[in-house]
């Protein structure tokens, strides 16, 4: 009687599965690297290389700390009439109006910044992240009963920023306002490894900040907030530049 048993040994047996399993693995890593090069692309794509003035005016203005001449270029839309109160979201706890008065450039436009630091400028010294940031704009908001929205914040961070900002606030109509740095306009991203990190580590952001929005969408919040402080919280609530 003929017989069908193997003659092979178990790692003869095994090899072909290992080969299979191994080009499952690289098939795999190649989708997710080509997903992730397309990804990176469409995210440059939304990068603005000139700085454009907002299509139209709005309720009110944010600007997110932490790169150059944010401060001053939201200044100057408010200064020029696109909205009429200014939040600066992320501001250090020791720092008050004064501070940002000596930080801004000797412009024309803003020959008037403390008259508008006194009247049209709240500061948020909760803000830490860009999350954050969208959490106490949108408190803000909801207390001056604004609907519209000018975010004020480097160009390689609007994506991330209009992320959240969305996420938070639904409702609000945002205008993006990309401040284009000196560094981006004298030189092409990739000939500077620097910026290059920097563009990689913030499209690495973007993606998290997309995946846990659309989770969340879908009742799956892995990360929740913090919930909204009181409105009596004077710890939670931006302080007007005045009183700094």
């Amino acid at each position: 009687m003929d017989s069908s048993s193997d003659d092979r040994s178990p790692e003869q047996q095994a090899t072909p599965r290992r080969g299979r399993l191994r080009a499952a693995v690289t098939a795999t890593l190649a989708i997710v690297f080509a997903g992730a090069a397309v990804g990176f692309v469409a995210f440059l794509a939304q990068l603005r290389g000139v700085e454009t003035q907002p299509a139209r005016s709005a309720d009110g203005i944010v600007v997110l700390t932490g790169g150059s001449s944010r401060v001053s270029d939201a200044m100057e839309l408010l200064a020029a009439g696109y909205g009429k109160r200014l939040l600066i979201s992320g501001v250090h706890p020791t720092s008050g109006a004064s501070d940002i008065s000596r930080t801004l450039p000797d412009n024309p436009a803003l020959s008037g910044n403390q008259s508008l630091l006194g009247c049209c400028v709240d500061l948020d010294r909760s803000a830490i992240n860009t999350r954050s940031n969208a959490t106490e704009t949108r408190r803000w908001v909801r207390e001056r009963g604004f609907r519209s929205l000018i975010v004020v914040t480097s160009n390689y961070h609007m994506p991330r920023a209009i992320a959240e900002m969305s996420h938070a606030m639904p409702d609000v109509t945002l205008i993006p306002f990309a401040v284009v740095g000196d560094k981006w306009r004298e030189e092409p991203w990739w000939s500077s490894g620097a910026t290059f990190r920097l563009l990689l580590s913030e499209y690495a952001k973007y993606v998290a900040v997309e995946l846990r929005v659309r989770l969340a969408d879908l009742g799956l919040d892995l990360v929740p907030e913090w919930p909204d402080q009181p409105t009596g919280s004077l710890q939670q609530r931006p302080a007007t530049a005045q009183a700094n």
